[in-house]
């Protein structure tokens, strides 16, 4: 029992003892402080040495509303101060904005040149890793989401304010001039609308104008065919009249000659002077009869009859002819086609468009040059700055030193273990040929 008991005493422990170790470690201070010291230059040099990085921001947000005013109130294009800065922000972040401003200042760029580098290949490192856009969290309720940072960061021996400043205002020009285009087409687009209405209406003007003549016309032609139907229907009717006339005043005076009156007489004084004979007598004859035609004698009635005979146009005996005569004469000039023929200004007869007219003349007098438009506030413009942000010296050379110190102790710890275990290594094999076999 004896035996096993210093036997135990003698072999090694597999427990750690801390005190033995902060010895051990207090024993090789020098080396733990050696490498303290070391890492502590390495991170002193690397930051003294190590390229400076400096960064700039630019902060903008949205313009007042007055501001945009006069382009909202022209109802043409609707831009809050919220989409106009959001606009600038789709500007900033472009491509293509980005490779316009920077071929535009090779100036600016000459340090990002790096020797077997195209101007490609060296915008697109400095699009990739110098330049990037800050924009709040739309989901945090506490961030303020009327605002975007614009961040870049860039080595010694570049203008970095000015790059930044002049990148700002290149994109909020482009997107000015952006929106002077879109606004010039819309006015542009609404204008060739607002033509081809107003055209639309001229055309029905013209083609209803066409028909109204047209019809005007039909109706004279129609009225004009009309009345001289009716005037040579009345000239047969009065030459069968005269016929009929002339065939009276034979009978008439065939008769009259049979019974021998020759000037104009009546039944009644033809009775007188059969019964009293030739006398001067003056008679009044009231009577409800017509007296027939020959009792005017063969000398009226002969006289009639030659008149009729020589008659060649029986038309001043119908006032009627006269009347289609002047009806006729009427119908040789319409005035009212006349005088739609002769409209110089036919515009002004045109039906609904005033409206058009009065939009038309607004879309024109809208002022489409924004060169003056302000879209966005530049509420920071980036500033040179006073101290690069990296290498951090202070972080670096704490960082540094903390890892010099665990280095150190860990090669203490490590030749502790090493030389404990050369240590009780020969012990353990004399030891173990000593053990009793059971």
């Amino acid at each position: 029992m004896s035996n096993a008991h210093q036997l135990h005493q003698a072999l090694p422990s597999d427990e750690i003892d801390l005190f033995e170790l902060f010895g051990a470690i207090w024993k090789q201070k020098k080396l733990v402080m050696g490498c303290t010291l070391l890492a502590g230059l390495l991170g002193v040099g690397y930051a003294y040495l190590a390229p400076k990085v400096y960064q700039v921001s630019s902060v903008l947000r949205p313009a007042a509303i007055n501001e945009l005013d006069a382009l909202n109130r022209s109802e043409v294009y609707k831009l809050p101060p919220a989409d106009a800065l959001a606009k600038v922000a789709a500007q900033l972040d472009s491509y293509e904005t980005r490779l316009g401003f920077f071929r535009a200042n090779p100036g600016l760029f000459g340090a990002f040149q790096q020797p077997g580098r195209s101007p490609e290949q060296s915008f697109e490192a400095f699009n990739n890793n110098d330049a990037h856009l800050v924009v709040p969290d739309p989901k945090n309720p506490d961030s303020l989401n009327n605002y975007i940072r614009l961040e870049m960061q860039y080595p010694s021996g570049v203008d970095g304010a000015a790059i930044l400043n002049g990148f700002v205002t290149y994109a909020i020009t482009q997107q000015r001039d952006q929106v002077g285009a879109d606004l010039k087409v819309i006015v542009n687009n609404r204008l060739n609308e607002l033509k081809g209405k107003i055209d639309a209406a001229r055309a029905n003007y013209e083609t209803g104008k066409a028909s109204r003549i047209a019809k005007l016309l039909e109706a004279d032609d129609v009225k004009r065919a009309q009345l001289q139907d009716e005037l040579s229907a009345l000239r047969l009717q009065m030459q069968a009249q005269r016929t009929s006339r002339l065939a009276e005043l034979d009978e008439a005076i065939s008769i009259a000659k049979s019974i021998g009156i020759k000037y104009p007489t009546t039944p009644s004084a033809m009775a007188a002077e059969a019964r009293t004979g030739s006398g001067q007598v003056m008679r009044t004859e009231v009577t409800n009869q017509a007296i027939p035609l020959y009792f005017l004698g063969t000398q009226a009635l002969e006289a009639e009859r030659a008149a009729l005979a020589r008659r060649t146009n029986d038309d001043f005996t119908n006032n009627r002819v006269a009347e289609i005569g002047k009806e006729l004469r009427m119908l040789e000039v319409n005035r009212e086609v006349e005088v739609l023929k002769s409209r110089k200004s036919e515009d002004i007869f045109l039906q609904d468009v005033e409206p058009l007219w009065a939009e038309q003349a607004r879309l024109r007098s809208l002022n489409i040059d924004m060169s003056a438009l302000k879209l966005v506030t530049v509420d920071r413009q980036a500033q040179e700055p006073s101290s690069p942000i990296k290498p951090k010296k202070t972080l670096i050379i704490a960082l540094s030193l903390v890892a010099g110190l665990m280095l150190g102790v860990l090669m203490a710890l490590i030749w502790h273990f090493v030389q404990a275990r050369r240590q009780a290594g020969p012990f353990s094999a004399q030891d173990e040929r000593r053990l009793p076999h059971r």
